[in-house]
């Protein structure tokens, strides 16, 4: 019987899992996090005033059973009718922190929150052991990875010889917009949701100098819009490989509109990709994954107008390309690429770097020491994809000789190689939802699957 479960890492996934456990009535909860405040994780901790939620309020519930739940909260703020509205990240993360404090103040002894690092997690009889860096020992019933993304990679031609001043590996290091002038030129490696994010802090900050965006193809997030008339949903999970999928979705996007045929999926997506074989999990990611992304996570109306603004009057390009190198000089870094479709290499010097390719989950390259050394003992493994950690249905690791660990679970985007749909919080609500049914045998219990 789970009479104790440890929660490693206290961002979105881990604090909404602590949470669930309570509103189950479930095993006791230790949540685990390094970082000096709790319940906000990366996405909102390390937001600016300007970064504002891709979803609307409407459906930013953290509690899948209680769709209203963030749009009331907001009221009790003074945000009347505020469903529609693209909140600020900042206020997200002040939520979720508020949930985690009322959880705490109505938990009695079932919460407990400890600020550390975790070091190693090993299993201990049918339970779990969870060491901190100081030496402290954690002993439970279960533990749970909630550790959320990770750093990303460094892009190809890029070595460990750039200074920390230059190039930033880190898009979320809170040095990013500090010493630059308006005769310097900027390059974000990646024209995804980060770069976004980042060119708009980087104006925001009174940056006026040049700022290119590369990537391999050239893609931007497209922007939402208002919501259409009903229509009539898919009835149920289409059945085709992707290339017919495609044509599928345009199809029905002539017919309701792009957006709509591809929001409808979303109630299967998770399913489509569990029935997938690996070959063709493989030929999405190498072919189709940049533009489901471009068309699945959108941008706020008003986030899209300032990147329009941008581009318009020059201060922002965006090109598709690849890089091949880049060497330190006393004027910047000259950045050696490739324009797509063109086999002739190109030099731009730039006097700062920002990585912007997004959070990878590749164990294999990983540099977070607690993954890497599980991954070295063979407790976990990578997924087949290299998308995270490879897990079952259920959530549970598997570990290198291809068996579920009983004890050791994990959550959240790091569970993408099973799961791929389980980056946004309408995903990620619902799979801590789940899991806190199963620790707490409390699988009787409904929840609305959003």
């Amino acid at each position: 019987m789970i009479r104790h479960v440890a929660i490693i890492g206290a961002g979105f996934s881990g604090t909404l899992q602590a949470i669930n456990l309570l509103r189950h009535d479930g095993p006791r909860a230790t949540l685990i996090e390094r970082a000096p405040e709790p319940g906000k994780g990366l996405a909102y901790g390390a937001a600016y005033e300007d970064h504002v939620l891709n979803v609307r309020a409407a459906n930013m519930s953290a509690l899948p059973d209680d769709p209203g739940h963030f749009v009331r909260w907001l009221a009790t703020k003074g945000r009347e009718d505020a469903g529609a509205a693209f909140v600020q990240r900042v206020t997200y993360g002040t939520y979720l922190r508020d949930q985690l404090n009322e959880a705490l103040a109505q938990s009695s002894d079932r919460l407990t929150v400890v600020q550390g690092d975790v070091a190693d997690v090993q299993q201990a009889g049918e339970g779990a052991t969870v060491t901190l860096a100081d030496g402290r020992a954690i002993t439970a019933d279960a533990a749970v990875l909630a550790v959320g993304n990770l750093p990303p990679h460094d892009p190809p031609g890029f070595g460990r010889a750039l200074s920390a001043e230059r190039y930033k590996r880190d898009p979320w290091d809170r040095s990013v917009p500090l010493g630059l002038s308006d005769d310097d030129t900027v390059l974000l490696v990646g024209t995804g949701l980060t770069m976004v994010d980042i060119a708009l802090l980087l104006e925001s900050s009174g940056f006026n100098g040049r700022i290119v965006a590369l990537s391999r193809r050239g893609l931007l997030p497209h922007r939402h819009d208002a919501p259409g008339p009903m229509h009539e949903k898919l009835a149920e999970r289409p059945v085709a490989t992707p290339s017919a999928l495609v044509h599928m979705v345009r199809e029905r996007g002539d017919s309701i509109g792009w957006r709509n045929a591809v929001d409808e999926l979303r109630a299967y997506t998770q399913a489509m990709w569990a029935n997938g074989t690996d070959a063709e999990r493989q030929r999405f990611l190498r072919h189709l994954r940049p533009w489901w992304d471009v068309h699945r996570h959108r941008l706020a109306p008003q986030v899209a107008d300032r990147l329009a603004a941008m581009q318009a009057s020059g201060q922002l390009e965006v090109v598709a390309g690849k890089t091949i190198a880049a060497e330190e000089t006393p004027d910047g870094i000259v950045v050696t690429w490739r324009r797509r479709g063109n086999d002739s290499p190109e030099t731009l010097v730039v006097q700062r770097i920002i990585n912007c390719t997004g959070p990878q989950g590749d164990l294999t390259r990983t540099t977070e020491p607690l993954l890497a050394t599980l991954q070295q003992r063979g407790v976990v493994r990578a997924d087949p994809a290299r998308l995270g950690l490879d897990v079952d249905g259920c959530a549970r690791t598997i570990a290198a000789d291809g068996e579920p660990n009983e004890w050791l679970y994990a959550l959240g985007p790091m569970t993408r190689g099973a799961f791929w749909e389980i980056v946004a919080v309408p995903d990620i609500r619902q799979q801590t939802w789940n899991l806190a049914r199963r620790l707490s045998n409390a699988q009787w219990v409904g929840g609305e699957g959003l």
